[in-house]
């Protein structure tokens, strides 16, 4: 996918986190997460479309009882991968390259051996989980089927997303965006002819993930077996070194925490829809929450971007270019949610006919859209400031940030609301939240500025 570049080359491009221009950095790092996120939302909208249109209603509702699981284990990854990458971001600002490589092998080996306890615990309890999480009698064989088959991959998942963070923080964005868009590519390729060719429906969706992520782990790992490489695989990296792992897992703690919280959500929110509406109702929140995500992956795309900029100047104590830095994703994250706002108000119809021709889902995808997107324009300063805080080892304030938005607003209101006025309780609990949310992260943030300037 592209060639090696000799060890000094590497270090000088480290080195450029702490002297090239901001803009021109958080341009150069982001755009790849960006290109990267933005091809694996589309991913995931062809793949629910290929099961919605191909399998059914209930399939796509059966693949919305997913959601927490995929989110639980997404929430394991980030704590390893995200906590290793931000140590190496600010292990690289402070010149410590020995320490920098400790922690890709102690990154390797925290994944597998989570990776591996994840897989076996969930595939052990699997129904009760999945009923756990709101799946019905026509929902359940889809969850599971999917699920048996990812959860058959998640050391693969694991490793695949640890090391494409670990590439950002070692100065290869565009080697993370390459490995994202060839799994994205392989995937489209795959669920068309698991799905649409061969027949397998929701199993050959799930094969396919699995599949391309495989292939992508293989060229990470190809890239960082070059002993060129500033950060390599080599003898004695792998042990663990309970420092190491207590400060991935104390940075690491946010995103778990944030991952762990949106599966909790999507538990309670699904048997919230199951309660006052039915499965349909399940399948809008599905389709709706996939239009949230397709846009809210350019935030993410943003924060990868920025962090390894935060973390190393952080580390080298360029407070400046650290919060210019800040300034410019806000402004970035807020201009692309506007988009997707924009898009939700004026065409919501034709976003819920992209993943299914059942009228009654289509109006209730509609309707909810609408209602879930109200104020989405203002969640990419809560999410960029939140992965601030967490850059900078900030752990309480980016946890506390973190859950404010869903566990502490939104479940409360997502339990009160609806019984007064019903299924659009649940749906008009989300801006609540979001704005509740943003609203309490403002003083954290001018504080924390006023600190630094003061």
């Amino acid at each position: 996918m592209c060639t090696f570049v000799p060890m000094t080359d590497n270090k000088q491009a480290t080195l450029e986190l702490g002297t090239k221009p901001v803009g021109k950095l958080l341009v150069q790092y982001a755009t790849p997460a960006i290109v990267a996120m933005t091809a694996s939302s589309l991913y995931n909208i062809i793949d629910r479309a290929s099961i919605g249109q191909m399998v059914g209603p209930e399939a796509i509702a059966g693949l919305g009882i997913t959601f927490p699981f995929m989110n639980l284990s997404a929430a394991f990854g980030a704590a390893v991968g995200v906590g290793a990458s931000t140590c190496i971001s600010v292990k690289l600002g402070q010149k410590d390259y020995e320490t920098a490589g400790h922690l890709l092998g102690n990154t390797i080996t925290l994944n597998i051996i989570i990776g591996f306890v994840f897989m076996v615990v969930s595939l052990l309890f699997l129904n009760p989980i999945l009923r756990f999480f709101g799946a019905s009698d026509a929902t359940l064989p889809y969850a599971r089927h999917f699920m048996q088959i990812i959860l058959g991959g998640n050391m693969i998942t694991h490793m695949y997303f640890g090391m494409n963070a670990v590439l950002r923080a070692a100065g290869k964005p565009r080697h993370a965006m390459y490995a994202t868009l060839f799994t994205v590519m392989c995937n489209i390729v795959l669920v068309i002819a698991f799905v649409w060719v061969f027949k397998w429906g929701i199993r050959g969706a799930a094969l396919a993930t699995i599949t391309s992520q495989t292939l992508a782990l293989c060229w990470q790992m190809s890239i960082f077996a070059n002993k060129k490489e500033l950060l390599h695989l080599k003898r004695g990296i792998y042990k663990l070194r309970s420092q190491l792992v207590k400060n991935i897992i104390a940075i690491g703690v946010s995103p778990f925490l944030m991952n762990a919280t949106a599966c909790v959500i999507v538990i309670f929110m699904n048997n919230q829809f199951v309660r006052y509406g039915n499965d349909m109702a399940v399948g809008a929140y599905s389709i709706a929450n996939s239009m949230v995500m397709v846009f809210f992956m350019f935030v993410i795309g943003i924060t990868q971007g920025m962090q390894p900029i935060v973390g190393y100047n952080y580390g080298a104590e360029n407070y400046d270019r650290m919060l210019r830095c800040l300034k410019l994703a806000i402004l970035s994250a807020t201009g692309i949610l506007l988009v997707g706002w924009g898009l939700s108000m004026l065409c919501p119809r034709v976003i819920a006919h992209i993943f299914t021709a059942d009228p009654t889902l289509i109006e209730m995808s509609a309707r909810g859209l609408r209602i879930c997107m109200l104020v989405f324009f203002i969640v990419g300063f809560q999410a960029v400031t939140t992965n601030f805080f967490q850059c900078i080892g900030k752990v309480k304030i980016s946890i506390f940030l973190s859950l404010s938005r869903q566990l502490t607003v939104l479940l409360p209101l997502a339990f009160i609301l609806p019984l007064f006025i019903g299924l659009d309780g649940v749906w008009i609990s989300m801006p609540l939240s979001d704005l509740a949310s943003t609203l309490m992260t403002i003083p954290f943030l001018v504080h924390y500025v006023r600190g630094i300037k003061g």
